[in-house]
């Protein structure tokens, strides 16, 4: 049995077979940290997930996958009604993915590849696995990587505003300062040395992510750039073409 709900009681770590597939709908769910003896491939074709591990989120749009090695803590979730994919791989396969969590581009084979593997029964015989998984392991490691990922600052005077930022936007330097009652050149410096990045550019970062997570959500560019509080629409295309290189539609529907 491959295809589960959220009543189903599930642990791939108590299965053993080389490759446990599931394919899943869920509506909000938020998985709670946790992790796995196995790596784990995570893809979503429909909807979009937020990644959170430690001091780092990411967000998972349909065209991507989320490596996660094996031990790693981390916690997924889903503002939406998703479809999900996930292959949790074991023994030889368990770091085809790498040592680090990685956000990768889903090709055309790579896709059917993963629909085909999440639909397997999980005791399927593991010479009946092996030519679809060379192929697999081989367009995994060849998948192009993104960077959708934005560190998280740890400072306690930032924590609550942080929280907040699941429902507001990040707002300017100098609105930030006069929210956590703390100067500019103060939040300057825990940015830079927390995150490795001038505030600026990590809410420039945020935004995308944010825009990234929208968009996947069907929300359409002038309701994203309203949100975001661009002065206009062609100010948020311009913004993401500059970040990604493609127009927010192009980037949603390639």
């Amino acid at each position: 049995m491959a295809l589960i709900d959220e009543s189903t009681q599930f642990n791939a770590d108590n299965l053993d077979s080389p490759v446990i597939g599931i394919a899943a709908r869920v509506g909000r769910h938020d998985s709670g940290l946790h992790q796995h003896h196995k790596g784990q491939l995570l893809y979503a074709p429909q909807g979009c997930m937020t990644i959170t591990l430690a001091g780092v989120q990411c967000v998972l749009p349909p065209t991507k996958a989320a490596w996660i090695p094996a031990q790693t803590i981390h916690c997924a979730k889903m503002s939406n009604v998703v479809e999900y994919r996930s292959l949790y791989l074991s023994g030889e396969y368990t770091n085809i993915g790498g040592s680090d969590v990685s956000i990768l581009e889903v090709t055309p084979l790579l896709r059917e590849l993963i629909e085909r593997m999440s639909f397997w029964v999980w005791d399927k015989p593991a010479d009946e696995m092996k030519h679809t998984l060379n192929l697999f392991v081989e367009e995994l490691q060849q998948a192009k990587p993104h960077t959708l990922f934005l560190p998280l600052p740890q400072d306690t005077r930032l924590q609550a505003w942080l929280d907040s930022l699941q429902t507001n936007n990040a707002p300017s330097l100098n609105h930030l300062s006069q929210q956590i009652a703390a100067s500019s050149k103060t939040i300057s410096r825990i940015f830079v040395r927390e995150t490795g990045m001038p505030y600026q550019a990590w809410r420039q970062q945020w935004r995308l992510l944010k825009a990234i997570e929208h968009l996947s959500l069907g929300l359409s560019v002038a309701d994203v750039a309203h949100q975001l509080e661009f002065s206009s629409d062609s100010a948020f295309i311009a913004f993401f073409k500059q970040q990604t290189g493609q127009t927010p539609y192009q980037y949603i529907n390639q």
